[in-house]
């Protein structure tokens, strides 16, 4: 009865707009640490730019927050649009999170499954990124938005598998010579692979919209 009434009722297709903006910021985020990663003098700049884009997502949030509570019709659940939107801002608050340990360590180089953690995390977000406006027509683009969200659990596989494999090569070359090394290595590891784990969680809440809705 309920989504009957809400299909005759204008939407509120701002949160779309909303949700887009976000979601490009977020990209543009994963694409800069992923430069960042590459190492050299410019590990700063790109941490700062990453701070920088993590403040205007997380004006975003705040936006659809108020939104939610003001708007009289939503196009989906509030507190699925909540969710989504909370998930989102997790993914780039991680990434922040994971520049602040690097500038913390002074880190200006990167071993090559870290920098290959940053691929993995660049194409979570942009599959997110395609997923997100498919949500303005989720009968029409179920099947889309199922098949983005099991291909983005495979690369949070694959970023375990990543994750692993660098622990175990950070303890060969440093876990009995350099522990200091090791251990601010094994931090990062673990900060990017929770970086791809808040993209696994967007793209949870993605299919959890979609079951509710179609």
């Amino acid at each position: 009865m309920l989504g009957w009434f809400r299909a005759l009722m204008p939407r509120e297709d701002r949160f779309f707009d909303l949700f887009a903006r976000h979601s490009r910021i977020v990209v543009t985020a994963a694409e800069t640490l992923e430069k960042l990663l590459a190492g050299g003098e410019d590990v700063e700049k790109y941490g700062r730019q990453i701070m920088e884009l993590e403040n205007q997502a997380d004006a975003i949030t705040h936006e659809v927050m108020l939104a939610v509570r003001k708007s009289f019709i939503t196009p989906f659940d509030r507190g699925d649009i909540k969710d989504l939107i909370q998930s989102m801002d997790d993914a780039i608050d991680m990434m922040r999170k994971t520049v602040k340990t690097v500038i913390l360590y002074e880190q200006k180089s990167f071993d090559p499954l870290m920098r290959e953690m940053g691929t993995t995390i660049v194409a979570a977000a942009r599959l997110i990124d395609e997923a997100i406006p498919l949500l303005n027509k989720i009968g029409t683009n179920a099947t889309r938005l199922g098949a983005i969200a099991m291909e983005v659990t495979r690369i949070e596989n694959r970023s375990d598998e990543l994750h692993d494999e660098g622990l175990k090569d950070l303890f060969r070359r440093h876990g009995k010579n350099d522990p200091m090394a090791y251990l601010i290595g094994r931090e990062i590891y673990a900060e990017l692979e929770k970086v791809v784990d808040r993209f696994e969680d967007v793209a949870d809440e993605i299919s959890g919209i979609v079951i509710e809705n179609v």
